[in-house]
């Protein structure tokens, strides 16, 4: 589970999180939707770890980020919207890379860069530069360093951004994978028809404040998300 908890977020004078408490109970799919620059990204990192913030607390499995910060990111795996890996790595040295400090075991680590690297079709290509790859190639590279070491928790900003549309029908069926096994899958997104089609719940995110969370049942009713969010939106 992870409990966001009246948490606010400031830089200067301007509120980036205002007081934003919910919870992401295990087996969810939760989506997290709001205009650009409305917080979704300074929420997510500060869930795992990256930015600090002014109030509040976020637990992750009963750990709180700001009390045992190391403690909670081995329980979870987070996808930046604009990847960012060590281009001057291969790519299969920067997936061992991270598979050595989650403490990923030799028969493990093989299994699963194996699976993924031929879910992803890049298995040709690990022995390339990451510096030589496109947007959508750098973000199958972090998608495999993030799944690599099967995280409780999977975080991802704007994850299908610059995807195939092959790649975004995979990481659909891994994040359904997921929360057959108990998972939580939690991730930001502007496409909205998607997050409606897969997600169990929502939250909507205006100017640092949240304004609408629950099942996506309850939050839409017989309108598209789509719509419910631009009527949200003003």
């Amino acid at each position: 589970m992870i409990e966001i908890k009246n948490v606010t977020k400031k830089y200067g004078e301007t509120i980036a999180l205002n007081d934003v408490s919910f919870k992401i109970n295990d087996g969810e799919i939760f989506a997290f939707i709001g205009h650009n620059g409305a917080g979704k990204t300074t929420l997510i990192k500060s869930m795992v770890g990256i930015h600090d913030f002014d109030m509040g607390d976020i637990i992750i499995n009963g750990k709180s980020i700001k009390d045992d910060p190391i403690a909670c990111k081995k329980d979870m795996a987070f996808v930046a919207d604009n990847p960012e890996l060590y281009e001057n790595m291969k790519a299969i040295d920067f997936i061992n890379f991270i598979c050595d400090m989650y403490d990923v075991n030799e028969d493990m680590r093989n299994k699963n860069i194996h699976k993924y690297a031929k879910l992803f079709e890049i298995e040709d290509n690990l022995n390339d530069t990451i510096d030589s790859f496109s947007h959508g190639m750098k973000q199958k590279v972090a998608l495999i360093a993030a799944l690599v070491h099967e995280p409780k928790i999977l975080v991802m900003d704007e994850p299908f951004v610059g995807l195939d549309p092959k790649a975004v029908f995979d990481v659909k069926k891994i994040m359904n994978e997921m929360v057959k096994e108990g998972k939580i899958v939690f991730f930001s997104t502007h496409i909205l028809d998607v997050a409606e089609k897969l997600c169990s719940k929502v939250a909507i995110i205006k100017e640092g404040k949240l304004i609408k969370t629950g099942s996506m049942k309850d939050i839409k009713g017989d309108k598209s998300l789509e719509k419910v969010f631009l009527d949200l939106e003003g």
